[in-house]
Order: C-alpha cells, then structure tokens, then sequence
C-alpha cells in the first residue's frame, strides 16, 4: 500500500518519507496529530523500527539539537534514523516496557510523584500527635498569645511573667541581681510580688533562698490591660511578650485577673513539645528518606536490614510455643530459653500451647519483645551477638540472618516521630502501605477545616488525580511503598503512563510499546480510556500493540509486513478498521476477519500426578492450597494484583526449586509441597528478562550455534593454511576479534547529559573482527555476513550443515527466524528474549533423555501477533509431548483456550483478590457466571 505524502501539511500530520531503519523498505507514512494511532504487524515485521528507531530517535536526536555547545559537539557522530525526511515531529516521550531502575530507594510513590506531594501536604497541614496522651502538640508565638490577650473583654487586667531560670553555676541571689541590671523592678516568689531590692533584703528570701528547688521564682515583665483597636498598647503587649519567651526559655505565663479580683493563670510556650517530649515541627525533610534527617536511622532509609528473618526463626507456623515453633530454643543448651518462657506463661495469661499462627499480634509481639517474667526473641538474639567471640554462636547467628523488613520504621523507611504526624488520624506512613485504591477513598473521603483546605487544595488535587489514573491502568493493588525494581514490565509502563497524564503534557508525541501487558482483558478497558485522555487533551498516541481491543478502539491502524524480517518492512495497510477488507495480504486482517484463528484442542490432556501448593498465604494469598497439574498444560489466570505471580513466583518456584537444589531465594509464606514432586528433576523458569547482559551475548550463543560454526570456519582451505583455530572466529577471545573494540563492534560515547550513545567501532566499522580474519569464507561470506544473517536466511545457507541446523531450528520454530544471528542479546525485547530461552531447551540435548523438567512461563505472549503466538503454542506443546509439564501465567485469552487445565485466582486485585476462584478445563470455565476470565474466554471459545 502506498501512500502520498509529499501535499500533506505537517500541522496536520508527522512525515515520514522513505523510511529503511533496520528491515524497513523505504516506507512513507503519514500519522495524524492528536488522534490514537495503533502500529501492527506480526513479530519483526518493522513495528518498533518505524515507533521507536524512526520517530522517537528523530524526535531525541531534534531535541538534543536545541541542548548546550557542549551536547551539540557529539551531534556529528550521532546518526539520523536512514529516511530520507521526518516532518512535523512533535517532541516525543518513549514510554517502554524496560524497568529502567535498579535504585533501592525509587518506589512507586517517588516514580510517579505522588510522595512529593505527600510530604508536601503532612508537612503543611499534619498535626502531630502526641503517642502519649493522644493530643495534638501545638506551639505559640507571639501573635497566638496576643490574641489571646486581647480576646478577652474590654479593660481586663492581666500580668505578663516568665519563670526565672537559675543557672547551675549562679545562685538566686546572683539571678536577682542580673535581673536589676537588666532594667527588671518586680518578681513573683512563691506567688507573692517583691520589689527585687526588697527581695534582696528580706528575711522571707533569705530563707527561701536556702532551698532553690522548692522557690517558685517568676519575672513580672508587664502589668498591662486590655484595650480593643489600640495599635500602640498591641505593640506593647507583643513586645512584653517576646521579652518573655525570651527570659523564660521558652515559657510564658499570662494571669487575668477578672472584675471579682480572681486571678487565673495560662501557659503558653514557643517549644514544640508535649507530655515531656519534644517533637520535631513537620518539614518536607522529615518525610524525605532521601535525607539524612528524615530517614530511618537503622535501615538509612532502605527499609530493609539485615536482621534476624522471622520466618527462619519461627520456620513451622502450625506448632505451638511449647511443640518448638522458636526453632533456635532447641537443644540442651539453647531450651532453658523456652522452659523459662513454658514455667511462667501462667503468670501473664499465654497460651503456649496454642499455635503460633492462631496468636493475636500483640501475643506474637510478646514473644519478640518478652517481659518481666520472661526474656523474648529479641533479647536472645543480643545474648548470641554478645558471644560472638565463640564461633558456635557465629554460626548459630548467621543461620537466621536475613534481609528483612527493618522492624524500626516496619519498611516504611522514615524515622519513628514522622508517623506522629497525621491528617484524619493517618500518617504519612500508614498511607504508603495502603493499596493505590484504598488510598484514593482515603484522599477523597478527607475532612478538611477551611483554613486547611485553602493551603492542601492544588496538593490534594495533584495527588487525587495521579491516584485516579493509576487506578484506572489497573494498579490500584500496589502500594506507594512498593520497590519499582520490582515491578514487572507491564506494570512499570503503565506507571509512566500515569505519571504523563498527571504532569498533563500536551502537543507531544506519546510512543507505547505494548502497554496492555500484564493487564486481564477486564483492565484493558480502563487503560483504553487513559490513552483516549492523553489524545484529548492534545497529544498524539502511538501504540505498537497486538491486542484486538486496543487495535478496534484506535482512530488508525498502520500494519506494517507482511511476515517477518527480510519477509517484512513493508506497508500493507492504513486507516480505520471498518475499511481492513484485503485479508489476503495481511495476518492481521485474517485474524480481526476470523478467518485465521489459533486452532482450539480437540482434545484436553487428563491427568493424574500434580505438585501441591498448601496454605499460600505470601501477600494477597487467603491461605490457599492449588493443585498443579503434571505433563500438562496449565495456564494461571486472573486480573492484574489476583496473586499469580505470587502464588508461582514467589510460593511454587522456590519451594520445588530448594527441594531441587537449584534455587536459594526466600520462599513466600506458605505451609509445604505436596504431591509427585519427585517425579520432577528441574524446574525451568523462562521469564523476560534478557538472555545475557552483556553485549557479546547473543542468540546463536545461547542456543550453541556458534561453536558449529566456528568450526566450520576453521576447516575452510585459508583457515588451515594461516593456522587458524576455532577461537580465532569468537569475538569473545583475543585471537581473530578487533581489538580496540575488543569484539564489540560498538564503542560507547558516555554522555553525562543524557543515555549513553553506542557508535560502530572506527577501526573494524562494526564487523568485531580483524581484517585477516575476515578474508576466510565460506559461500562467499565471511563470519562477520554470516553473524548478520537472520535466522530463516541461516537455515538456508547452512543447509548442508545438520549440526547448524538441528541448533537454529528451535528459534524459527518458536517465531525468531527474523533476528540476526549475531543480535546483541539486550537489544531483545522481554517477548524475544523468553523465546530464545524456550528455543534453547527445544534443542536436542540440553535437556537429559530421561529428566522431566517443570516449565514456568511469565506471559509469553508479550510482543506476540496472533500469528505467532500459534507458533508459540506449537512449540509448547512439544515440550509436554516430550514427557514435560507447563505452567503459564496469562491474560491472552488465545493461550488460555489452548490449556488442558486453568487455576483464576481472584475474584478482584489486592486485598480483594488471593482466593481460587476456578479449577478445571476451560470448558467448565466459560459455565462461570460472575468471573471476569469465564466472560472473555467465553467469547474466543465461542467464535
């Protein structure tokens, strides 16, 4: 399809005239401003080469243009994307699929902005609470004690003192003097009124005087009135005021006296404290754990220390104190610290025989803490710190040492006294442990006096919005507290998204890759409305997306292929979907039309053997126990923040895997494995992330490709003539590789203002290799051509080669034929990179004759076409043929139709999700009424 874009006004559209980045064939497409446009095609068809390489690197590269001389002296080496022209390009924000953030210390609260915002408002309208009696701490000035004054009825008399502090090193006698020469007449002792000269020469004083501890001394600064709109008498009042929490450090004392001659006196002072404590005034610092002032002295803000993990010290929550639930109070030694705890449990009313599980929270905190009849936890662990001289108490300590939550700010990361700090009785903290949902009724429910809502409005109106649209991407089950290195892919698009619609940019070009993975169908109508929103208000939305919803919901379909790399590259179609009517050139339009569809099993795998999950009770889990079935395959589902990760990740991985031996990470809260675990030699976990983080990492590597063809390389006449070896062909070892790029083919350019900028290598331009060494060929090629074969040209070329073959089959076989062999590894997208693991266990011999391995899959399905998530399917399904068990955890109903069996947990995210809610085929499944996965499966096993 070929489009006229040279008469188009780029006010109106963005230009792009023969485009030829990576496979595309010199395509012209012209995008309408501010509409939501949806670029297709099946996987390595040009998609993100024509979003991400074309007009994001054009929209980057005119920005860097307008930046100092000091970036601009890099712009003669940084390349243009290869088309002829870009017009009208808006300035453009990439919103990728890559967790870009390893820090410690970014969570989804500073990510989004949400806790500037928060410690905005707790420092401007908090009110600290005093943790002893409940009241709120207030301090006065000079101004609060003036109206207080002058609140009270025409010509009332009042006094003005302050308590007369006395120096350690002076006495009574020497304050009184000082307090003459300071131009002072009067003082109060024990609530009679001296002239100070007299109170130097009376008898009464000299007796006082014997005993300062008990004389109540205060300085009378003025004997005033009240005088209603008397400017000057204000002033004066404010000045004996000031005069007064000045000599009184702080303190000050008002006495009225009313018309009856009674005398009442008030305290006011200028310190914040209460109860005896002094609190610290509310500050943004104080609820920064970026600064050293507000952050938690213990863990210095990272929430996590390490400690003592309670689930190794209490390791079996099913036992009872007095079965041996403390499991270091076992032993000879060691138990006298349990029979002291058993002997007098009576004395305090605990139940030791009950277990631990069943205790109340202040029960399980009596047994860290302990009391006056007992020594807890804690103590114990001390004593074993005070022996550390001993090496049995050296390896008895590191036995339970972990990285656990700090129990001082209990992972919130600020200091103790932040969280007196409150607005409707919560603090900063309890805010940033409630689920995105839970917060948002909290900010919208708030009851704010006048006063308070005229400085928190603009704040609370920031934080109200970037709630609400986080809620609406489908995230309202995490937390602000929440680490962002830990989010999966899809979840952290969709926080940038958020993020962009709240800081409310308009006039740019949005470019999204795939913002609908991790989503359930039921949330990807919610993320449907925030895209149509950014487009409304201004900006131009480009998605590169396979799901149908997204794509009928879009104002423009571009579908670039019609297949695969070399295969792809071209423009098969423009305009709405009502007009996609030429299903012969396009698998896309084959599947929007029905006419191609992935095949449904006739027949569903029964089973007998499974692994047993029993009481998952990590995160959101209700204390579930789920069978999964084995030489099967079984596809977990349910909407975003249900619990599967949870239940697979985090409960099913690392308990196999620690009984496999192959797995040290901390295993969730969860009672035990049961079943056929036995019948397990390896469990597989194939996820997205990337296959090697090193550039010299690459696909023909992974699969053990490369040794094959090295050798073949060092067999060729040249080879044997010069003496060659096969490590002479490797970029990975000196030898034959280039060495100033050391067989990267790339040098990297850092730049200090924005990413770092990788250019071809000046010496070997790309190639990785020395130049002698690319005289050897083979067909003509050299082994620099062949590492830029992709795949399906590969299978060609080495046809007459088995042992090549029989490694690169698997990667066509699983959808990757269009990536070149020598692909630097992290230039692969999650989806990519997942199945050229996939691709790696389907070759011959990796996996023992006789081993059955467990396959977990993370959404394999991410940055997969219809077209090819068949293939997908196919591959699969020989790994279970060949006497293997799968588990996928998936929202692509495609997938989900094809399963023999399917665990839903929910029925909602968060706390309102972690129940089982179906097992069993999908066939039952769609009979559901009331689940959310039944009523999108019900539609794809319908058609």
């Amino acid at each position: 399809m070929s489009v006229t874009v040279e008469h188009l006004d780029p006010k109106e559209y963005i230009i792009v005239k023969g485009a030829k980045v990576n496979n595309l064939k010199g395509i012209d497409v012209a995008i309408p401003r501010n509409k939501f446009v949806v670029i297709t095609g099946v996987s390595g068809s040009g998609k993100s080469s024509l979003a991400f390489d074309t007009l994001f690197a054009e929209g980057q590269r005119m920005y860097v243009e307008s930046l100092s001389s000091y970036a601009r002296q890099f712009l003669g080496r940084m390349e243009k994307p290869e088309v002829e022209y870009i017009k009208g390009v808006c300035p453009a924000i990439a919103v990728e699929q890559k967790v870009t953030t390893k820090n410690p210390r970014s969570t989804v609260g500073t990510t989004t902005e949400i806790y500037d915002y928060l410690k905005l408002l707790f420092a401007r309208i908090g009110q600290t609470i005093s943790p002893i009696s409940g009241e709120a701490v207030s301090k006065s000035s000079v101004t609060d004690i003036v109206n207080f004054i002058q609140e009270k009825e025409e010509g009332t008399r009042f006094m003005v003192l302050c308590p007369l502090p006395i120096k350690s090193d002076r006495t009574l006698h020497d304050e009184l003097k000082l307090l003459l020469q300071k131009g002072f007449s009067r003082v109060e002792i024990n609530g009679e009124l001296f002239l100070i000269e007299e109170a130097l020469e009376n008898d009464a004083y000299k007796k006082i005087k014997q005993d300062n501890k008990e004389t109540n001394v205060f300085i009378l600064i003025d004997r005033n009135s009240v005088i209603k709109e008397d400017e000057d008498n204000i002033f004066h009042i404010a000045d004996s005021v000031q005069t007064a929490l000045f000599e009184g450090i702080g303190d000050c004392y008002i006495e009225i006296i009313d018309q009856d001659r009674n005398k009442q006196r008030y305290h006011f002072s200028d310190r914040f404290e209460a109860d005896g404590m002094i609190f610290e005034e509310p500050s943004v610092n104080l609820f920064s754990f970026n600064n050293p002032y507000g952050a938690c002295k213990k863990c210095e803000g990272f929430g996590r220390v390490l400690g003592i993990d309670a689930d190794l010290v209490i390791p079996d929550k099913t036992l009872s104190v007095f079965e041996g639930a403390i499991a270091p109070w076992k032993g000879a030694t060691m138990s006298k610290w349990k029979d002291t705890l058993v002997k007098s449990a009576h004395k305090f009313d605990f139940p030791v025989h009950r277990p631990f599980e069943d205790l109340s929270e202040e029960e399980q905190g009596l047994l860290w803490e302990g009391n006056e009849y007992f020594k807890g936890i804690n103590a114990f662990f001390e004593h074993l710190e005070s022996k550390t001289h001993k090496i049995q108490y050296r390896v008895m300590l590191s036995r339970y040492r972990g990285r656990t939550v700090c129990p001082k700010c209990k992972g919130t990361r600020l200091r103790e006294d932040a969280s007196y700090v409150k607005i409707n009785g919560k603090s900063i903290m309890d805010i940033v442990l409630l689920p995105l949902d839970e917060a948002m009724v909290f900010f919208e429910n708030l009851e704010l006096t006048h006063y308070e809502q005229q400085i928190a409005n603009r704040l609370l109106a920031e934080v109200r919005n970037r709630l609400g649209y986080m809620n609406r991407v489908g995230l309202g089950y995490l937390t602000l507290n929440r680490l962002t290195s830990t989010l999966s892919g899809g979840e952290y698009q969709r926080i940038k998204l958020a993020t962009s619609l709240g800081s409310a940019l308009v006039g740019s070009m949005y470019i999204l890759d795939e913002p609908s993975i991790g989503l359930h169908p039921r949330d990807t109508e919610n993320l449907i409305s925030v895209l149509q929103e950014l487009k409304r208000m201004g900006n131009t939305v480009i998605v590169v997306e396979h799901e149908e919803d997204v794509m009928r919901a879009a104002d423009q379909l571009i579908d670039i292929g019609p297949d695969a790399g070399i295969y792809g590259g071209k423009l098969i179609y423009q305009g709405s979907i009502a007009d996609m009517k030429d299903p012969e050139t396009s698998h896309t339009a084959r599947y929007l039309h029905g006419i191609e569809r992935i095949p449904i099993p006739t027949i569903r795998r029964k089973w007998n053997e499974y692994i047993e999950v029993i009481g998952a009770k990590e995160n959101n889990l209700k204390n579930i126990s789920v069978k999964f079935p084995l030489n099967t395959i079984t596809c977990v589902t349910g909407v975003s923040g249900s619990g599967k990760s949870t239940l697979v990740k985090k409960c099913l991985q690392p308990a196999l895997g620690k009984l496999l031996g192959s797995y040290n990470e901390e295993t969730g809260k969860m009672e035990r494995l049961d079943g056929m675990v036995k019948s397990i030699q390896h469990i597989e976990f194939v996820d997205q992330n990337p296959i090697g983080k090193s550039s010299r990492s690459n696909p023909v590597t992974y699969v053990k490709a490369y040794d094959a063809i090295r050798e073949l390389f060092s067999n060729q006449p040249l080879s044997q003539q010069r003496g060659y070896k096969p490590a002479f062909f490797s970029f990975n070892v000196d030898g034959g590789r280039c060495e100033a790029c050391k067989g990267e083919g790339t040098s990297k350019i850092e730049m200090q203002f924005m990413a770092d900028i990788y250019l071809p290598c000046e010496s070997c331009h790309g190639s990785r290799f020395q130049k002698e060494i690319l005289d050897v060929t083979y067909k003509e090629k050299n082994i620099s051509d062949v590492l830029a074969l992709s795949i399906d040209e590969a299978m060609e070329f080495f046809s007459d080669h088995k042992k090549i073959i029989d490694r690169l089959r698997p990667l066509q076989e699983v959808g990757l034929g269009y990536i070149k062999l020598g692909q630097s590894s992290n230039t692969l997208s999650g989806g990519e990179a997942q199945r050229v693991k996939l691709a790696s266990f389907l070759v011959k011999g990796t996996i023992k004759e006789k081993d059955r391995v467990l396959f977990v899959f993370d959404e394999p399905t991410t940055g997969l076409h219809f077209h090819d998530i068949n293939k997908l399917m196919t591959s699969i399904n020989a790994l279970v043929e060949n006497g293997h068990s799968v588990i996928i955890i998936e929202h692509n109903m495609e997938v989900v139709k094809t399963a023999d069996w399917v665990i839903d947990l929910g029925p909602e995210g968060g706390k309102n999700g972690g129940t089982v809610t179906f097992e069993g085929t999908p066939d039952d499944m769609v009979k559901l009424e009331g689940n959310y996965t039944a009523k999108y499966l019900k539609e794809v096993l319908e058609l």
